[in-house]
């Protein structure tokens, strides 16, 4: 299992299919999230994944939102239990931190997942609220 970083100018037409694939069967699929996934953020973003077996296995965006403010967004793991939600969270907050210098790093994470992003460090700094339709929070690494 390979960590990719890459921005999206260098990211591969088999990578970024196998990306919007794996969003498509997390959010659409699996959450039934109607919603467009491809909202042009995806040109600014910093995408960080797991590639195994020619598959995205795990992923994430990382984009600035403001001034010096990242946030992350579109987290997901095809698979629970194996710790690669773990792993994609450490190696890209480590990428995140030294590739973009942020002032802050901030998340809208779906609520049950809240615990998850608690420990590496993320903070609820919101009461809930929906968005498309599922219960999220805001979060910060504090």
């Amino acid at each position: 299992m390979n960590f990719i970083v890459k921005k999206f100018n260098e990211l591969t037409t088999v990578e970024l299919y196998e990306i919007l694939k794996s969003r498509a069967q997390i959010f659409i699929m699996e959450q039934n999230i109607n919603y467009q996934d491809m909202d042009d953020i995806d040109y600014r973003s910093l995408h960080c994944f797991l590639w195994e077996n020619n598959r995205v296995v795990a992923y994430l965006r990382a984009f600035y939102t403001a001034s010096n403010i990242v946030k992350i967004g579109r987290v997901l793991t095809l698979e629970h239990g194996n710790g690669f939600g773990k792993k994609l969270m450490e190696q890209s907050l480590q990428e995140i931190k030294s590739k973009m210098n942020p002032s802050r790093i901030c998340m809208h994470a779906q609520k049950h997942a809240a615990s998850f992003y608690e420990k590496f460090g993320f903070q609820v700094t919101s009461d809930d609220f929906l968005e498309e339709g599922v219960v999220h929070v805001e979060m910060e690494l504090l």
